[in-house]
C-alpha cells in the first residue's frame, strides 16, 4: 500500500503552515544553488566555446535551466499557498 504514496503526488495544501515555511527555505536555498551553477556552466561554455569551438560544453547549461524554473514556479506556488493561510 506505500507504493501509492509514491505514484500519487503531494498537493501543497496537504501541508501544514511549518512544513511550507521548511520547504520554502529549501527550495529557496537549492534554487540559488542550482543558479549559481548554472551561471558557472555558461562562463565555461562561453571560454569553452571560445578556445575550442562548439562542443557538447556549449549546450550543457540549456539542459539545466528548465530545472531551474520549475524550482521558481514551485517557490512561487508556496508563497502563494502562505499568503492564502495568513
Amino acid at each position: 500500500m506505500d507504493f501509492i504514496f509514491y505514484i500519487m503526488p503531494i498537493m501543497i495544501s496537504d501541508y501544514t503552515k511549518e512544513e511550507l515555511l521548511k520547504k520554502l527555505k529549501t527550495q529557496k536555498t537549492l534554487f540559488i544553488a542550482q543558479t549559481a551553477v548554472i551561471f558557472l556552466m555558461i562562463v565555461l561554455a562561453v571560454f569553452s566555446t571560445a578556445s575550442n569551438g562548439v562542443s557538447y560544453q556549449t549546450f550543457l547549461p540549456l539542459f539545466f535551466i528548465p530545472m531551474a524554473v520549475v524550482m521558481w514556479f514551485e517557490m512561487k506556488k508556496i508563497k502563494k499557498e502562505l499568503a492564502k493561510r495568513t
